[in-house]
């Protein structure tokens, strides 16, 4: 089994604010790969489906942001998993608004949710980093992400939930490089290539001009000699 942890603050107060992005994530994957109903476990909300062919657990723990690790550990122990069986959907301060990059193990660069996991199992975990930006000054930084996304914000954020769920399947398989296509898909689409002019016309059009065709040349044989020695 493979336990996919979304990070965020439960209540509405807190639903739409950029620290909630995981707990948007993972709703994402249950809504769209056909989970089963969130109940309450393990100190937060669980889900239960199939991703990449095997069984997933979508955990949103409830403790607050900064007690995570409780809820996680709880659910590991139940099922037995180690870290490496675990992935953490988060916020990420260090990256720009709209990117998503995979990391395992590392740092919780003062993030309130991982320090809490770090000190309950460890930092060798996977991780899934969704880039809300930074506010440009670290004393903003708390008030920057418990406010919710900005309605310019809304297109954006709607793509990479939309690639995170695209991509869930890779994810649970460990491919992540194909989860990171995926992402990138709906967040860089491919624009189309400049259009070749076409050879026939369409029907109904105007014929492509011809080019033209040297003038018959009907001069006499001796005009053609005389011309020549001219």
């Amino acid at each position: 089994m493979l336990l996919i942890v979304g990070l965020g603050n439960p209540g509405a107060k807190y639903e739409k604010n950029r620290h909630n992005i995981g707990f948007m994530a993972v709703d994402r994957i249950a809504e769209d790969h056909a989970f089963a109903p969130w109940r309450g476990k393990f100190q937060g909300s669980v889900a239960e489906g199939l991703l990449g062919g095997g069984k997933v657990l979508l955990l949103k723990p409830e403790t607050f942001m900064n007690r995570s690790g409780q809820s996680v550990n709880e659910a590991m122990r139940f099922y037995k998993l180690a870290p490496s069986d675990v992935t953490v959907i988060h916020d990420e301060l260090d990256l720009a608004p709209g990117k998503v990059r995979c990391k395992t193990g590392g740092g919780h660069a003062g993030h309130n949710g991982l320090r809490s996991i770090h000190q309950a199992i460890g930092p060798e975990y996977h991780r899934v980093r969704l880039g809300i930006g930074h506010p440009g000054h670290k004393d903003a930084v708390s008030g920057y992400v418990l406010k919710d996304f900005a309605k310019a914000e809304a297109d954006w954020l709607d793509d990479v939930l939309r690639g995170i769920s695209d991509g869930a399947a890779d994810l649970a398989r460990g491919d992540t490089g194909a989860f990171q296509n995926k992402v990138a898909l709906r967040t860089r689409p491919q624009r189309p290539g400049p259009e070749k002019r076409a050879e026939t016309p369409q029907a109904g059009g105007t014929p492509a001009p011809k080019a033209e065709e040297p003038a018959p040349d009907d001069r006499s044989p001796m005009q053609k000699l005389v011309d020549r020695f001219r």
